[in-house]
C-alpha cells in the first residue's frame, strides 16, 4: 500500500491533452480514484480531517482523465515510491507511536506533555481495556448522563462488574440514564471518550502495576505458615484494613476448596507428581489443610484418588519442612496454570 500522506506532495505538474497542468492535489485524486477502482483498501482515515475533506471535494469536482494522463500519473506516482528509501512518522506523535513499548513508560509520557500531543488511537478501546476498579473511579467522578455513556461502550461483562460495585442509588441512577442515550451523537461520544483518555494520560506512572496487598500476598505465600501468621497478627496492629486486604490476596493450600474450582481439580494433577502430592496430603494437620486434602481427593479421578491415599498413608508422618514444601508445590502449579490462562482462581468475596 502507497504512503498516503505522499500523495499529496507528487512533484512537479504533468500536461494533459489540451489542457493546463495538473497540481499535486489533482495528482493525488487520481491516484486515489485508481486505486478505489482496482479494489484497493484505501485508508484515508489516516489522513488529517481537514485533508480527507480536501480531497472528497476535489473529487467530486473531477470528471474524467484521459488515459495517457492517468498513465503519466501513475508512472510519475510509482518512480516517486521507489525512490524513497526509508521514512520517518514525520513529527512526535508519530514517532512517539512507532517506538511504542520500545522507551519507557516515563519517558513517552514526558515528551507528550512536552509536546502537548495526545497518545493515538481509539480512546474507548484504552478505557475498556482498565480493569473494573479503575473503570468505577473514573465513574465515580463523573455525572449520571457521562457515566451512562460509559456503560453504553465498555463491555457488557465489564460493565456488570463495575455496576456490582457501585453504590445501589448511583447503579440505578445510571442504569436510567443509559435508557436516554439514544440521541447523544458520534460526536458527543468522541469527545466524552477524549476526556476520560486525558484523564488517563494525565496519571502519573506507577512502578508497580499491582497493589500493595496484591505484592506483599504473593511474598508470604511462599513463606511458612509460621512467619506469615507472626507477620500478619503485627500487620493487623498497625492496619487493621491493610491486613485483611493481605489476607485476601494470599493463595496457600488451605485457601485451595474456596479458590479452586472442582472442575479444575483433574487439570492440576497433571501437573503435579503423586508423590509430592500425596506428601501433601500426608502433611495436612490442620482442620482447614485436611478440608483441601478432601476437596482434591474428592474431584480427582477414583483410580488415582485410591493411589493417593494408599500412599500417603503409607507416609505416616511428614517432618513440618517436608510436608510445607510439598503443599508450596501444589500451590505453585496452580498458580502456573493460573498465569498460562488454563485456569482462574475463584473470588470468595463475589457470591
Amino acid at each position: 500500500m502507497p504512503d498516503l500522506p505522499a500523495l499529496a506532495h507528487l512533484p512537479g505538474p504533468v500536461a494533459r491533452a489540451g489542457m493546463g497542468p495538473l497540481s499535486r492535489k489533482a495528482k493525488a485524486a487520481i491516484i486515489v480514484q485508481f486505486l478505489l477502482n482496482e479494489g484497493s483498501d484505501v485508508p484515508l482515515s489516516s489522513l488529517s480531517e481537514d485533508t480527507q475533506a480536501e480531497l472528497t471535494l476535489l473529487m467530486g469536482n473531477m470528471r474524467y482523465v484521459d488515459r495517457e494522463t492517468l498513465n503519466l500519473v501513475v508512472n510519475e506516482f510509482a518512480d516517486e515510491l521507489e525512490s524513497v528509501g526509508l521514512s520517518f512518522p514525520g513529527d512526535i506523535a508519530g514517532a512517539l507511536n512507532a517506538l511504542d513499548g520500545k522507551i519507557s513508560a516515563r519517558t513517552a509520557m514526558r515528551l507528550r506533555k512536552e509536546a502537548g500531543v495526545r497518545q493515538t488511537g481509539n480512546p474507548w478501546d484504552r478505557i475498556n481495556a482498565l480493569d473494573p476498579d479503575r473503570i468505577e473511579q473514573l465513574v465515580q467522578g463523573e455525572s449520571i448522563e457521562v457515566a451512562a455513556v460509559m456503560m453504553s461502550k465498555i463491555d457488557v461483562t465489564k460493565a456488570a462488574l463495575v455496576l456490582a460495585k457501585l453504590p445501589g442509588d448511583k447503579a440505578r441512577r445510571i442504569s436510567y440514564a443509559v435508557s436516554m442515550t439514544s440521541g447523544v451523537t458520534p460526536d458527543a461520544v468522541d469527545r466524552i471518550g477524549l476526556s476520560l483518555a486525558a484523564q488517563i494520560d494525565a496519571e502519573p506512572p506507577k512502578a508497580f502495576k499491582a497493589r500493595p496487598d496484591e505484592r506483599l500476598g504473593a511474598i508470604l505465600n511462599y513463606s511458612n505458615s509460621a512467619v506469615r501468621d507472626e507477620l500478619l497478627s503485627q500487620l493487623e496492629e498497625d492496619d487493621k484494613d491493610f491486613a485483611e486486604a493481605v489476607r485476601r490476596s494470599i493463595f496457600t493450600f488451605a485457601n485451595i476448596p474456596e479458590r479452586l474450582n472442582a472442575i479444575d481439580v483433574p487439570k492440576i494433577t497433571r501437573d503435579i507428581e503423586a508423590d509430592v502430592l500425596a506428601t501433601a496430603i500426608a502433611a495436612a494437620d490442620t482442620e482447614a489443610e485436611r478440608a483441601t486434602a478432601d476437596f482434591l481427593l474428592a474431584n480427582m479421578s477414583k483410580r488415582l484418588a485410591e493411589a493417593i491415599r494408599e500412599e500417603s498413608d503409607a507416609k505416616g508422618t511428614v517432618k513440618p519442612k517436608v510436608g510445607e514444601k510439598a503443599m508450596g508445590a501444589v500451590v505453585a502449579a496452580i498458580r502456573d496454570l493460573v498465569n498460562v490462562g488454563e485456569i482462574e482462581l475463584l473470588n470468595p468475596d463475589e457470591e
